[in-house]
């Protein structure tokens, strides 16, 4: 069974057991898949409402960009378990084997892919639910809150999956690249998400 096609209880089962995978970063793809499915239902429960009929295109627009990011969450918990892989079997390798510092640096770049992936979604669903806590209902404004501390998490718990990687990589100029782009993703989005919330808290009055 696919990792997005498991129960919740299946999933977190296994994340709670000495499997290395999935860990934190199929728990933070998750948790951006949840920020995208309440960002989706928040648009859902105000479309059609006669006191934010000014938001309805702009509503109806945000249902198929929550759902595509929804579901791009959710495949990355396999990818995140597919590009963990590699890494798991690097380690492996006879540390006097000449070909394992090319064989790891080649997993760590690789196992970077999936965390860079949840940390741009994040960022996107960051973005909705900032828009959502002005245009979403004032009975699902909460769930603004929930769903971009959700996508906060993601971004965060992402992030940290990457910064692991990194300290090992040999390849400085890429290293430095990835850490760089992160950076720049953490100092935007945590600090939209706070915002966010910060709107949702005025809301809620």
């Amino acid at each position: 069974m696919k990792p997005e096609e498991q129960t919740l209880s299946g999933f977190t089962e296994l994340l709670a057991s000495s499997s290395p995978s999935p860990g934190g970063g199929g728990a933070a793809a998750l948790s951006g898949a949840l920020g995208a499915a309440l960002a989706s239902m928040v648009a859902s429960l105000t479309v059609g409402k006669k006191k934010y009929a000014a938001f309805e295109t702009r509503l109806r627009e945000i249902l198929p960009e929550a759902k595509l990011l929804y579901e791009r969450s959710l495949l990355a918990i396999g990818e995140d378990e597919k590009c963990f892989l590699p890494l798991s079997r690097a380690y492996g390798v006879p540390k006097d084997d000449p070909a394992r510092a090319a064989i790891m640096e080649d997993a760590l770049h690789y196992a970077c892919s999936a965390p860079l992936e949840v940390m741009k979604l994040a960022s996107e669903t960051i973005e909705l639910h900032h828009e959502l806590a002005e245009k979403g209902g004032d009975l699902v404004i909460s769930d603004v809150g929930v769903g971009v501390q959700c996508a906060r998490s993601a971004l965060l718990g992402a992030s940290l999956n990457i910064r692991i990687n990194i300290g090992l990589m040999k390849d400085n100029q890429f290293a430095s690249e990835l850490k760089a782009e992160t950076d720049s993703l953490l100092k935007k989005y945590t600090a939209l998400a706070d915002e966010t919330y910060e709107l949702v808290q005025k809301r809620l009055g």
